[in-house]
């Protein structure tokens, strides 16, 4: 039997059939419903059906988990803290008055972020003094404050159902406080501490990520979360050797996901 997904992650996966996400559950032709209802699961079915699906009683992945925290670090930091996961000192402010509050509780220099839909290290700061704390705070409703680890690098962990399927360091280019690959960080694959794994697996398991990539800081013998990122990219992937299609395929034929 195929399997069943909606977005296209999996578009050119053997075995997979592809319907698209489509704005009304009513345009999917007779056909597609049919499918959809007899799936054993559904693939991929985006934030709008992900809940709708769970609904009706179909499985799907990844978890509803995934969608209801995926590029949202303001309620990621509350989940890592209501679950007790290893996370940097982390506060969000609102109000006209913020600035204040938010010397009252950090020294410079710190790391201030945007923190809703921003990817690939966009949207990171790091602030070294009040006028680039004014500047960033002109730019968002709510600051999200981070306290700064001295650090270069950081270990992004590959998490896919259950397993830890990748993991490499992530090196930030000079004077750049991202290790994002998409900001010009690069990637090397040795010495990737057994800490930064377990720590990201322990993480995944405990808030319900089944898909996500996780950055992981190791610093004075620590490991943190820094953030869950659920649209992560795949050249990492590739870098150690992994054809990300076929390990999906896998995946699926072993009935991992």
């Amino acid at each position: 039997m195929e399997a069943i997904a909606l977005g296209s992650r999996l578009a050119g996966c053997r075995g997979v059939r592809v319907l698209g996400v489509k704005p009304c559950f009513a345009d999917y032709s007779a056909e597609e419903l049919r499918l959809i209802r007899d799936a054993p699961r559904i693939y991929y079915p985006g934030p709008f059906y992900a809940d709708i699906l769970e609904a009706m009683g179909k499985s799907i992945f990844p978890s509803c988990m995934n969608h209801a925290f995926a590029q949202d670090k303001i309620r990621q930091t509350a989940l890592f803290s209501a679950l007790g996961v290893p996370h940097p000192r982390t506060r969000v402010y609102f109000g006209k008055k913020r600035q204040g509050r938010i010397l009252a509780d950090f020294s410079f220099p710190f790391i201030a972020k945007i923190p809703r839909n921003s990817s690939q290290g966009r949207g990171v700061f790091l602030v070294t003094g009040p006028e680039e704390l004014a500047v960033y705070c002109g730019m968002v409703h709510a600051a999200y404050i981070q306290e700064y680890i001295p650090v270069d690098r950081d270990v992004r962990v590959v998490v896919i159902g259950k397993e830890a399927v990748a993991a490499y360091w992530r090196i930030a280019p000079p004077l750049s406080v991202t290790s994002n690959l998409a900001q010009g960080g690069r990637i090397e694959t040795r010495g990737v501490p057994d800490l930064a794994v377990e720590t990201a697996l322990a993480a995944a398991r405990a808030a319900g990520f089944d898909d996500v990539g996780l950055d992981i800081c190791v610093y004075q013998g620590r490991a943190v979360v820094l953030e869950a990122n659920m649209k992560y990219g795949t050249k990492g992937l590739s870098v150690l050797g992994l054809d990300y299609r076929r390990l999906m395929e896998n995946l699926i034929a072993d009935g991992k996901i």
